[in-house]
């Protein structure tokens, strides 16, 4: 998985989407800087800080193991989560197809990008309608939550929601993002309010996530408190928006204020502990720079429901869809074999692991 989203447009297979991507519009822009850039955050996950001692006489059979999880009453096939990435535009919705497509076939719940763009222009709607393709799998919409301070509310959440046939909401947290970004909404007061009535009014569960930077414990119970039915703490570890936004910029200024950036974050094998302490039960993602199965099953052992997964995976998505369906296999086989030389038959004896050992603070 590491690496795999250094993939650009020249090594990308024949059914590559890439070279279909027009240049100029923000969500293309933004993909070929993750495919193509260095933007990965100066901070590690800290999951390289645990690891798991070895039991050499598992008394399970590798084939009897099972990836099946629950979450906010679901049941999935696995324990995984395609994170929100895209969507927007003709090539980005074509992405949002693929990964409907494999995530369906493979079990993942999946997240879409921020249906802002469509919620605003109706004729881009389509780019975001994966229900075709991904008719059992829990589908998550996804907003900036910012945009409660910029005219959206109850009735533009549910629309988004209409609009990828979706289960669940997500509202995204991406200050840091904002303030990088050229056309950034900066004015986060008051936001914990709005999002607890988007919380009480909409007919779904309702999560609240970052985008790199991390939820801490104090941060999320408050969330939880305010009627979020998840977090998903998106720690630092994996892409850094603030690098992203770096090669956006024509502002001299914050181009290189970014670089004091680029170790900013709370890294997510913490956030994780600290979220799960707070709220032993409520609904828990973790993601944030995790590159395979193994990093996923300490993401688990640590507390998390769901294992998400990001950018690493944008590289394969915009390959083929083969590549991608290879790339979910590798990481379900890895978690599987972890499971396995610790003796974890399913899903709850790894969360319930007394084998994940923390090797330095």
């Amino acid at each position: 998985m590491k690496g795999a989203h250094q993939m650009n447009g020249n090594e990308a297979e024949s059914g590559s989407l890439l070279p279909e991507i027009p240049t100029g519009e923000r969500k293309i822009e933004h993909v070929r800087l993750c495919l193509n850039e260095d933007v990965g955050s100066g901070v590690t996950s800290g999951l390289e800080q645990y690891r798991f001692r070895h039991c050499a006489l598992p008394e399970i059979g590798f084939e009897e193991i099972s990836l099946e999880a629950s979450f906010l009453g679901r049941t999935l096939r696995t324990p995984f989560l395609i994170s929100s990435m895209t969507g927007g535009s003709e090539a980005t919705g074509a992405i949002n197809a693929r990964l409907a497509a494999v995530a369906e076939r493979r079990g993942w719940a999946l997240g879409v990008g921020s249906v802002r763009a469509a919620v605003e222009k109706e004729e881009l709607a389509p780019t975001f309608h994966v229900r075709a393709h991904a008719p059992t799998i829990p589908v998550i919409a996804n907003l900036g939550a910012v945009q409660l301070n910029y005219g959206f509310g109850v009735e533009q959440c549910q629309r988004a929601v209409d609009i990828a046939g979706a289960d669940m909401l997500v509202l995204h947290l991406n200050g840091l993002q904002e303030v990088f970004q050229p056309e950034g909404n900066t004015n986060f007061s008051g936001l914990l309010t709005r999002i607890g009535e988007v919380c009480r009014r909409l007919d779904v569960p309702v999560g609240v996530k970052e985008v790199g930077w991390g939820i801490d414990g104090d941060t999320a119970a408050r969330l939880y408190d305010a009627g979020a039915a998840f977090v998903d703490v998106a720690g630092a570890g994996g892409t850094s928006w603030s690098q992203v936004e770096k090669f956006r910029s024509r502002d001299a200024v914050r181009r290189r204020a970014a670089e004091a950036f680029a170790g900013w974050g709370i890294p997510t094998a913490e956030c994780i502990a600290e979220v799960r302490a707070v709220s032993p039960h409520g609904g828990l993602i973790g993601s944030g720079g995790l590159q395979g199965g193994v990093d996923a099953a300490k993401a688990l052992a640590l507390g998390a429901d769901l294992a998400g997964f990001g950018r690493s995976l944008l590289g394969p998505a915009v390959s083929s869809e083969q590549a991608l369906d290879e790339a979910l296999a590798q990481v379900e086989f890895e978690l599987r074999t972890a499971m396995f030389g610790i003796g974890a038959a399913d899903v709850a004896a790894l969360k319930g692991t007394r084998r994940l050992l923390r090797t330095r603070t």
